[in-house]
């Protein structure tokens, strides 16, 4: 069994989580000890640490990530039920695929069994182990970044820089949709930016995004995988000064994003990588996964768990077509229906209705297609 390889969490950790005030969130978490393991069959929600950086380090470095757990533990939880468990960590493999196949194939079980795993790592290119996960559940995939960087770079280069790459070229082929939230246009090539439009990717740079947290709400709405890059977010803000990061998102927006990423009905799997191991940049991630979790504990059950007879349908003529758009009663959000995305691979039926925003409504009535729709009809002409 998979979670054979995990290693159960230290004694002095757990000794720590029993000091805590019986309200404190690490009083209600099931953990990985040396004498059990937690029951994932109740479980909704797993925390799997992976110590794991050779992605993005030259070096071996240690990977220290009990300070997280420190912070997180010691938070107070807001009105929760859902069952949480700590299956403890994944040790580095004697390769960087072992490391993968481990991650791959827990990810995977723990999806089907309808628990959402977090996995706090290591360096980025751990995504592409959690990408990796969905080739066992038939479905295609769309996966959203939180990230300044697009990681298109060079195979040769190191993994964290190009893990994209191999998600995009490697076969089997389940990418659907990749969306970029916060990238900042220096750090990545023209040729990059270029590659994004010519796939039909999603891009928002960091200033829109900051200006309009709210856009990317559709966005998470669409997502099965979200990975965010903790150098997205700056240093002032971070506590992040081993690489210093002059801009980015603050504390409050990356909370806001992790909070739609949890809220989402669709997300099935969430990652933070690169933490870089110390203390102070523990504080904000505790506070990045607290308010997943309460996003997650806020879900509405809608599309694609819901009926599209529950909603308001709106029909809005075009010169040459007709977009449908659905309105929900219970949470006023939007969705507009892609009618080809029925019409081929049974692995993406289920995205028939795409996210939207009501002002990608009110701009249709004014004959404005939106983006996100043209790029989703475009993808199935590939």
């Amino acid at each position: 069994m998979v979670f054979d390889f995990f290693q159960p969490l230290e004694d002095d950790f757990l000794e720590f989580v029993q000091g805590l005030s019986n309200q404190a969130l690490g009083r209600k978490v099931v953990f990985h000890s040396a004498t059990d393991f937690p029951n994932i069959e109740v479980a909704s929600i797993a925390i799997i640490g992976v110590l794991e950086n050779r992605g993005i380090a030259q070096d071996d470095d240690v990977i220290e990530l009990s300070h997280i757990r420190k912070e997180f533990y010691s938070l107070f939880p807001g009105n929760w039920d859902a069952q949480i468990v700590d299956l403890g960590n994944i040790v580095a493999g004697s390769s960087i695929e072992d490391t993968y196949y481990v991650l791959k194939t827990a990810v995977a079980e723990l999806i089907k069994n309808k628990v959402i795993p977090i996995v706090i790592g290591g360096s980025q290119d751990l995504t592409y182990a959690m990408y990796r996960a969905y080739d066992q559940l038939d479905q295609m995939v769309n996966v959203v970044a939180i990230d300044s960087r697009f990681d298109f770079a060079k195979e040769e280069g190191l993994p964290a820089h190009s893990y994209l790459s191999k998600m995009i070229v490697e076969e089997p082929n389940n990418l659907f949709n990749y969306s970029n939230l916060g990238y900042q246009t220096y750090y990545n090539s023209q040729e990059e930016i270029d590659l994004i439009e010519k796939l039909y990717f999603d891009a928002y740079r960091l200033g829109e995004v900051c200006n309009n947290s709210a856009i990317a709400e559709p966005v998470f709405r669409d997502a099965d995988l979200v990975t965010l890059d903790l150098n997205s977010i700056k240093s002032s803000d971070s506590g992040n000064f081993v690489n210093f990061i002059p801009n980015g998102f603050n504390g409050k927006e990356i909370c806001v994003l992790s909070r739609y990423s949890g809220i989402s009905d669709k997300v099935s799997s969430f990652g933070i990588f690169n933490h870089n191991g110390s203390k102070a940049e523990s504080v904000l991630i505790s506070q990045i996964l607290w308010y997943f979790i309460e996003g997650y504990h806020y879900r509405s059950k809608e599309y694609p768990y819901g009926s599209k007879e529950e909603y308001l349908r709106y029909i809005v003529p075009l010169e040459d077509e007709e977009l449908i758009f659905y309105k929900s009663d219970k949470t006023e959000r939007w969705w507009i229906e892609v009618p080809f995305l029925t019409n081929i691979n049974n692995k993406i039926k289920r995205s028939a209705l795409l996210p939207c925003t009501y002002d990608d409504y009110i701009g249709a009535t004014n004959q404005e297609i939106p983006e996100r729709w043209w790029k989703a009809q475009k993808k199935n002409l590939l």
